[in-house]
């Protein structure tokens, strides 16, 4: 491959973009990568696809080497299948829907559990077809309220989504396994330092369930790392240790005037002030805050719940609604409508909507909390003697110092990253829902079970150009780069003609080469572009040209180093591996 950039549809940019947030989104518009076309959406330009389409060849090498036949199922789908399996409700506002001409409903595929489902329905029927394991490349629509970061969260991106049938649990845990395995050689090969997380399933369903993040600042997933052992989850995913059941050895329930306290501050103060209950050491630990959501189910009306959690601790609603997926909550604010429920002063007794409370809130704890009476707190109030929990949600936020929930010992770290794996054992949802059965080994009716494995294409590009850039422009690893060399003529006295007579033998050679030949443009402007590009060699040809030597340039490092040009082949593919 050969590209000139005096005839390549290129421009770079000097000026950052007004709506870049991100680095990845700054560097892939001003080198002349991508360029916007619609929020949410990007046009590929030359170089980008190129670099897009390395990452591909990577994941279908890999996923034919785990045992995967590709396919490739339309994007624009019926509603009737997503109805079957019920997620045309739980998927909610977040998938573009539309009417043909003839009033049917169809919606942008999301993702394609269902069509593949259907399709091995339609495609097996003996336990001899099995096991399974099909994966496509295709384009997906989620319709984002807010998209930003410019390929980190679009409406429409390239992903990769594989899916395994098995007719045994063992056989999913094998094939989940070896999708483990492949994709931690796939982001290992694009130069991507990653994690393995524990997650949560979300709409997809399922039960075991982990994500591959990208470590970056500006990553929207934030996980915990332990200092004692490998455990490692999405915040989403973090359990709570709770404490064992404790004997009730409080006094009775005790009922306190506590004026202009709807705050845990405020009445933290005020109850060390007036030495309630006897003690003057209160904290916000020994608290119960209670926090009202309005939640809504799909396909059903809005229900109250309460959620109960000790007062030095906030309702994170990103772990909330994933506890409640696929239902989504709101903070609730009408409490004018509800005069049960006083604003500030709301306690776990008598209280007359659903109430589910933190691990921490375990049989025997006692607490201070709300007396359901305006400017009235009561202390003592016992968790199954004064109130019984409806049960328990993992709603309170995460913090750095937590008790590590895997070992005991550890505490948690706070990190960020970049989801761009994600991988389940979706078990017998869809196969159920769609009522899938083959003749088994004996003879009788046998339903697969299936593992789900996505990696978003797009995304893990921008992941890259996030892990591999510096301040002078982007650093591609050369696997993925968009070319093997840059050939960059320093000036002129032949020196052009002598750039595209050596990117010629490059690429006879076997290397795909970029050569700046542009007419009437000075060294300075080619070597910035070439920084701001980032392909990992650079060779110049310069002003020892006429003695048979020319410059390569390592363009992370900045190493340099003067080669006879009748080496420069051997040199660049010895380098490159």
């Amino acid at each position: 491959m050969l590209l000139r950039m005096s005839t390549l549809l290129l421009k770079t940019l000097r000026e950052e973009p007004a709506d870049a947030e991100v680095p990845s989104h700054r560097l892939l518009v001003r080198a002349g990568f991508v360029r916007r076309a619609a929020p949410g959406g990007y046009t590929w330009l030359p170089l980008g696809k190129l670099v897009l389409d390395r990452v591909v060849a990577i994941v279908q090498e890999e996923m034919f080497a785990a045992g995967g036949q590709e396919i490739s199922f339309p994007a624009l789908l019926p509603r009737e299948p997503y109805e079957t399996s019920g997620r045309w409700t739980e998927y909610g506002d977040d998938i573009f829907t539309l009417k043909d001409r003839r009033g049917a409903d169809h919606l942008l595929a999301p993702t394609h559990e269902e069509m593949v489902t259907l399709l091995v329905q339609d495609m097996t029927g003996s336990y001899r077809d099995f096991p399974l394991v099909l994966f496509q490349i295709q384009t997906k629509f989620r319709d984002e309220a807010r998209p930003r970061g410019g390929l980190l969260r679009g409406r429409e991106f390239l992903m990769k989504d594989a899916y395994s049938f098995d007719l045994t649990d063992t056989g999913l845990i094998e094939a989940y396994d070896r999708m483990r395995a492949a994709y931690q050689r796939i982001f290992t090969r694009l130069g991507l330092e990653h994690t393995i997380v524990s997650a949560v399933s979300g709409a997809m369903g399922g039960s075991a369930s982990e994500e591959f993040l990208a470590s970056a600042e500006v990553g929207e997933d934030t996980y915990v790392g332990c200092t004692a052992c490998d455990y490692a989850a999405n915040t989403e995913a973090v359990t709570t240790p709770a404490p064992p059941a404790r004997e009730v050895t409080a006094p009775p329930l005790a009922v306190h005037d506590t004026p202009e306290t709807p705050t845990i501050a405020s009445l933290v103060d005020l109850a060390n002030d007036r030495a309630i209950a006897g003690r003057t050491d209160w904290t916000a630990a020994d608290t119960l805050k209670n926090v009202v959501v309005t939640v809504q189910h799909p396909g059903r009306e809005p229900e109250l719940l309460a959620i109960g959690l000790p007062g030095d601790r906030e309702v994170d609603l990103k772990r909330l609604n994933a506890a409640l997926a696929p239902a989504t909550a709101v903070l609730f604010d009408g409490f004018d409508s509800r005069p049960d429920l006083v604003k500030g002063y709301i306690g776990p007794q008598d209280i007359k909507i659903r109430y589910l409370a933190d691990p921490r809130v375990a049989p025997g704890t006692a607490w201070l909390t709300g007396a359901n009476e305006p400017g009235r707190h009561a202390t003592d109030v016992v968790c199954g003697r004064d109130f019984t929990p409806d049960g328990t949600i993992e709603a309170a936020g995460v913090r750095p110092g937590d008790t590590c929930p895997a070992c005991g010992d550890g505490s948690l770290t706070m990190r960020r990253g970049i989801e761009i794996g994600h991988i389940f054992q979706l078990g017998r949802r869809y196969t159920d829902a769609f009522k899938v059965d083959v003749l088994g080994p004996d003879g009788k009716p046998s339903r697969p079970t299936m593992g789900c494995y996505g990696i978003g294409l797009s995304r893990a590009v921008a992941a890259v150009a996030e892990q591999h850039h510096d301040d002078r422009g982007l650093t591609w690893p050369a696997a993925i780069a968009p070319a093997d060399v840059h050939v960059v003529a320093a000036g002129k006295d032949g020196q052009v003609e002598a750039a595209l007579t050596l990117a010629g033998t490059l690429s006879r050679a076997g290397l795909r080469v970029l050569v700046d030949d542009r007419p009437n443009v000075s060294a300075g402007v080619k070597f910035t572009d070439a920084e701001l590009i980032g392909i990992s060699r650079c060779v110049v040809v310069g002003r020892r040209l006429s003695e048979g030597y020319v410059e390569i340039r390592d363009r992370r490092t900045q190493d340099r180093k003067e080669v006879p040009l009748v080496d420069v082949a051997g040199v660049i593919a010895a380098e490159l591996g």
